[in-house]
């Protein structure tokens, strides 16, 4: 790929996740590639991708963006297709939302890697924006404009050469919203810097957004019923809403320092997973740090927890069914060193050398077509 001017479009830089994890790779790997965003956060992600060449779009000046950003969701799309490609031969876009909407030169190759098709728009619609939840006059606005962005996300999808789906989960909504097929490659684990630590406290964890999806509102009700310690790290739109909902025992740490998380991580008695995720990256951080996972029975957790191994489902989104497996959970023991193990399958090492191979692929066949 040395003779391909290469470009990387990521939605946003607004903080560091499983989507910024795989961006960290892909910069490593395109050392002079510049990388195309939406809007950036200054100092929120590491120094490798902070002292590239960033190039954001017109929303980087549009004003109350750090706290609304949300709202501008009706431009996204054209924020994506502003963007200047035609200087390159190679565009990779990481997308969740609009970056694979990107609209690259005509002799370009496009490699998209997909962390989920838009989720509001699709399978996670009604967590969002379900009519209960909307106002009068926002049950007039956004029902059109979800259903003018599911027409612009179908549409756009035909601008990808090849799709890369996070999950096996991912790529079978890939394949039933843009009638397109991914190949799966899972995104890395940090695994030199989760590890075991040596003393177990009592508490339950949940490292995730808060936002409809993830459903941590089941788990606060279950954790409310059992009275035991619940540490929820992470932030969202939802934080309000779940604070107001929580007894004592469920405690809101925000966003933390990767060393602070770390130190939950490794005292943690197991992770918690309430909702159906795409993939679940803090699955497998947290089985790095041989901490068992419980998670809800379906997605990405079924490819990254092995029952009774690294951890337990929960069959059911109902507070009874999570509660039944946490008391399952109280009498069983786990070796930390097979739940490692575990987690070693899906290291920074084994995702680089992969996507390495598969982009070098791709090149030289698109290349010897051209």
């Amino acid at each position: 790929m040395e003779d391909a001017r290469v470009a990387l479009v990521h939605d946003w830089l607004t903080g560091q996740r499983g989507g910024e994890k795989v961006l960290e790779v892909l910069v490593e790997i395109f050392s002079q590639a510049p990388v195309y965003t939406l809007f950036h956060f200054p100092k929120s992600q590491v120094e490798e991708v902070e002292k590239r060449e960033i190039k954001t779009s017109f929303l980087q000046r549009l004003p109350f963006l750090r706290k609304k950003y949300r709202f501008y969701l009706p431009l996204f799309p054209l924020a994506a297709e502003l963007f200047d490609l035609q200087d390159y031969d190679m565009v990779i876009s990481t997308s969740h939302c609009v970056a694979k909407g990107i609209i690259p030169h005509p002799e370009a190759l496009h490699v998209c890697y997909i962390h989920s098709p838009m989720r509001y728009a699709w399978n996670q619609y009604f967590p969002y924006f379900s009519a209960s939840k909307l106002s009068f006059l926002s049950k007039l606005i956004i029902p059109p404009l979800i259903h003018h962005l599911r027409m612009w996300d179908e549409s756009s999808s035909s601008r990808v050469d090849h799709f890369l789906a996070n999950s096996k989960n991912v790529a079978q909504r890939v394949e039933k919203y843009y009638r397109r097929q991914a190949e799966v490659l899972h995104p890395p684990v940090e695994t030199d810097f989760f590890q075991p630590g040596k003393e177990t406290e009592d508490f339950y964890l949940i490292v995730s957004a808060l936002v409809p999806y993830k459903r941590i509102d089941l788990a606060i009700e279950a954790f409310n019923q059992l009275g035991v310690s619940l540490k929820i790290i992470g932030q969202g739109p939802d934080y309000k809403k779940l604070k107001k909902s929580a007894k004592e025992n469920v405690q809101f740490l925000g966003a933390l320092e990767a060393e602070e998380l770390l130190q939950f991580y490794q005292k943690a008695r197991a992770l918690v997973l309430p909702g159906e995720e795409d993939f679940g990256i803090t699955s497998l951080e947290a089985q790095a740090c041989g901490i068992p996972v419980i998670a809800y029975g379906r997605g990405g957790a079924l490819e990254s927890v092995v029952p009774r191994e690294t951890g337990l489902f929960f069959p059911e989104l109902k507070v009874e069914s999570l509660l039944s497996v946490l008391d399952k959970f109280k009498s069983m023991e786990f070796n930390k060193s097979v739940i490692r193990e575990n987690a070693m399958g899906f290291s920074r090492g084994i995702f680089k050398e992969k996507i390495s191979s598969y982009l070098r692929e791709k090149w030289s066949v698109f290349r010897d077509k051209r």
